[in-house]
């Protein structure tokens, strides 16, 4: 009865009842709706899929896959991976340090902790390896033609990165530390790598709230941004239609990221890993004699990747992290950043028609957040409510794939203010 007994006692299920553990059961039910709207509703199924299962693996108690005593206060602890033992005066350090009280549990003193599959996985997050692998992806399935044909998209895309810093001086104001601020801001970015990158940086304690608020609202980006764009256009600028763009040469094509590499770099070398990651994409693509390289960057690579990093940032989400009234600050800060962001490119877009011969489609602004391309695809898409005739996908694809470059640059800022 005695074995009975413990083994009873040493289930999961019997820990869900000891001390904060009914936090756990609380996030695998959102894990499990954060699965509904992945497959069922195929909201970003992608990144959401693996996201969740990496929370739902993470609050399993007694799973032990991913311990935050490993990487607190936002440092990688090397001699614990080795099996040192953990002192004392190491964890009243960390709670000086302002590190919660749950992952820096003196009752772990005296202890040694072995490293779980995600632990080793999380890695690649915190060393900043998949975000620049993920920009090396999507670099090599993205086309500048757009954006070289009309450089005035360059714009759109930068004028929609004012949502960055309206959620950040909005999180300044709700409480959170400038480092805390600058993480939650990246967000308006709508590009979840790059809130993943400039957060693991800086504030790697909000990375689980952080990453699942950037790719719920980049999956919600056609209810969000919709109501924004009519609001602030009229029935006859949404109908404006755009002349096609100019064809874009081949040799354009391969200069362009070379010459935006160097330049960004040497403007904000904070930036230089996501830039050189995604322009390199790029340049296998376009360049014409790296087309295994290519095609091994848009596929295999990105697939391989996007599965490490959703579970890594998925296990990030723990009950004792998660569920804290700042997760609603970020949450709210969060839909905030996208809806500036929106309305900055759109606000823009309406300004330069008032100089400009051939007109604008203020629709296409809103594309300036990086979501790419579902931004670009709901800019077509209420084109053509508005008028049938109205074909804006190319146009708008040029203020996306600037968004890109822009939330990259604008990561690279707050890293060096405040990394």
């Amino acid at each position: 009865m005695e074995a009975i007994l413990n083994f009873i006692n040493s289930t999961g299920f019997a820990q869900f009842f000891v001390g904060d553990n009914w936090k756990c059961a609380v996030m695998i039910a959102i894990a499990c709706f954060l699965l509904f709207l992945g497959i069922v509703k195929k909201f970003e199924p992608l990144l959401l899929v693996p996201i969740a299962v990496g929370m739902l693996v993470t609050n399993l108690p007694g799973a032990n896959m991913f311990h935050e005593i490993l990487f607190a206060g936002g440092h990688v602890h090397w001699n614990w991976f080795g099996g040192a033992v953990i002192e004392e005066a190491q964890l009243l350090a960390l709670q000086a340090e302002g590190v919660s009280s749950a992952v820096a549990d003196l009752a772990l003193a005296g202890t040694t902790v072995s490293p779980g599959l995600v632990d080793i996985l999380y890695l690649g997050v915190k060393l900043g390896i998949y975000p620049c692998l993920i920009f090396l992806g999507v670099g090599a399935m993205t086309d500048f033609g757009p954006l070289i044909a009309n450089p005035k998209s360059l714009l759109l895309g930068a004028a929609a990165q004012v949502g960055i810093f309206m959620a950040y001086i909005g999180a300044r104001w709700l409480g959170f530390d400038p480092l805390e601020a600058a993480s939650i801001g990246i967000i308006g970015g709508a590009d979840g790598p790059t809130a993943i990158f400039v957060t693991a940086m800086l504030a790697p304690a909000l990375l689980g709230p952080i990453a699942v608020s950037a790719y719920s609202y980049m999956a919600l980006v056609p209810v969000i941004q919709p109501p924004i764009m009519k609001l602030l256009t009229t029935e006859e600028e949404r109908k404006i239609v755009m002349k096609p763009l100019r064809e874009v040469s081949k040799r354009e094509k391969i200069v362009f990221p070379i010459v935006v590499t160097i330049f960004v770099a040497l403007l904000v070398p904070s930036a230089a890993p996501l830039i050189a990651c995604l322009m390199l994409g790029n340049l296998l693509k376009e360049c014409g004699v790296t087309d295994r390289l290519s095609k091994t960057a848009q596929n295999e690579l990105m697939n391989i990747v996007t599965i490490f990093l959703g579970l890594s940032v998925g296990a990030t989400a723990t009950g004792n992290t998660f569920l804290d009234w700042g997760t609603l600050g970020i949450m709210l800060m969060g839909v905030t950043a996208f809806a500036f962001g929106t309305a900055g490119g759109v606000l823009l877009a309406k300004f330069m028609n008032l100089f400009l011969k051939e007109k604008i489609n203020p629709l296409i602004g809103s594309a300036g957040v990086s979501a790419v391309p579902m931004a670009a695809r709901v800019s077509q898409m209420e084109g053509q409510k508005a008028n049938p005739s109205n074909f804006l996908l190319m146009h708008a694809m040029g203020p996306n794939v600037a968004g890109v470059i822009g939330s990259a640059i604008a990561a690279g800022v707050l890293i060096s203010l405040f990394g």
